[in-house]
């Protein structure tokens, strides 16, 4: 554990956070994609499958608890609590076109050929792409409410501290993750160009837009 990992956490809780209290407050789960959603529990899911068999920390157990649950909750919401404010014909993006490639080279390329070491491996490359349907939905309406691109903002943060945590780790501790470091990079890459909008124009009191999908 280091700062950066520390940072890098609580960005990630505090992106739940504002997603499942916008959509509470509001009543509504406008704007938010249930596939990016989803793509997020399943990355959990297949992640953790070791929390009844390993402990490593009551911190590290306490967070895959809360992460697990949250992301649970946030499906529950889109598609069942507030499902007539989601917006289906807007969040069109294909999944298979992510879960097939990702699923194909979890079993390429990996650790060690285990089920739960091609899933972890699963889940990390799947955390990297999850986000894709949400920017697209975002891409295809033409703007995203301030507290949603706050959202945007605090999950792009958090894989951009762990990749700092990464460097730290090879620094100080000599140790790597090329499948972690690798997949945290891509994200980050994702979220470039909205790191840029959000600070030129969200933080001025703009509405975010992105380019309409070719």
């Amino acid at each position: 554990m280091n700062v950066f990992r520390l940072c890098g956490d609580l960005s990630h809780l505090l992106a739940i956070i504002i997603l499942l209290a916008k959509m509470w407050k509001t009543q509504s789960c406008a704007g938010i994609s249930g596939k990016s959603q989803v793509l997020f529990a399943l990355v959990f899911t297949t992640r953790y499958l070791d929390l009844f068999t390993v402990f490593f920390s009551v911190y590290n157990t306490v967070m895959k608890v809360i992460f697990l649950t949250a992301s649970y909750a946030t499906v529950y919401l889109i598609f069942l609590k507030f499902k007539g404010s989601y917006d289906r014909e807007n969040d069109s993006f294909r999944v298979e076109f992510l879960l097939v490639p990702v699923a194909g080279l979890s079993f390429l390329e990996n650790y060690d050929f285990t089920p739960l070491e091609i899933l972890w491996t699963f889940s990390i490359y799947l955390e990297s792409v999850a986000i894709l349907p949400q920017l697209f939905m975002i891409s295809k309406t033409g703007e995203a409410e301030t507290i949603t691109t706050h959202y945007l903002f605090f999950l792009g943060l958090y894989r951009a501290l762990y990749i700092v945590n990464w460097v730290w780790r090879y620094h100080f501790e000599g140790f790597s993750d090329k499948i972690a470091i690798v997949a945290g990079v891509v994200q980050t890459i994702f979220f470039c160009d909205f790191f840029y909008l959000y600070f030129t124009k969200v933080l001025k009191g703009k509405k975010l837009s992105l380019p309409m999908p070719v």
